[in-house]
């Protein structure tokens, strides 16, 4: 038995919906570090997903990336030198923003971003022939409508009802 299912409790419907979204968050997250590992793109690791998420740093200055992934401005540099040293992104100066910085995809980051893309249409074509497609589409709408929703504002700007 993987080690993955031994883990898991014998009865799904008693975890809490935290851990029913966040583990199949890091299965996917674990897929796409394995899948681009074998396209070529060894080097990139699992904690290079806090940067290489959706919608992506480009153009986008790295207290946003933190804001993002949840993490500290100084662990986002650290991934962001790690990337950029492995010829991923680039850092620049943002003069219309002062002392800002901007990150770049260089053409190294685009292929892994775009493989990335692929990568998540293979998982949800996955998906859905194991759910099913009916029942994958209302999965979807509903994380859609949790996306869309007062629900995932961060803690205290949430909305009062």
């Amino acid at each position: 038995m993987p080690s993955a299912l031994k883990n898991r409790p014998a009865n799904a419907k008693d975890m809490l919906m935290g851990a029913l979204l966040r583990v199949p968050a890091q299965a996917i997250h674990r897929r796409l570090i394995n899948d681009l590992n074998a396209a070529g793109f060894r080097e990139l690791r699992l904690p290079q997903m806090a940067v290489l998420q959706f919608p992506g740093p480009d153009g986008v200055r790295p207290s946003t990336l933190a804001e993002r992934a949840g993490m500290s401005k100084q662990a986002m540099n650290q991934l962001l030198g790690s990337l950029e040293g492995l010829g991923y992104i680039i850092r620049s100066d943002a003069p219309e923003e002062g002392r800002a910085r901007t990150i770049r995809f260089t053409k190294r980051g685009r292929a892994a971003y775009s493989k990335i893309h692929d990568i998540l249409g293979e998982i949800e074509r996955e998906w859905s022939a194991e759910l099913g497609p009916a029942r994958f589409v209302q999965l979807k709408d509903l994380l859609c409508h949790v996306w869309n929703s007062p629900l995932i504002e961060p803690a205290g700007k949430k909305m009062a009802r």
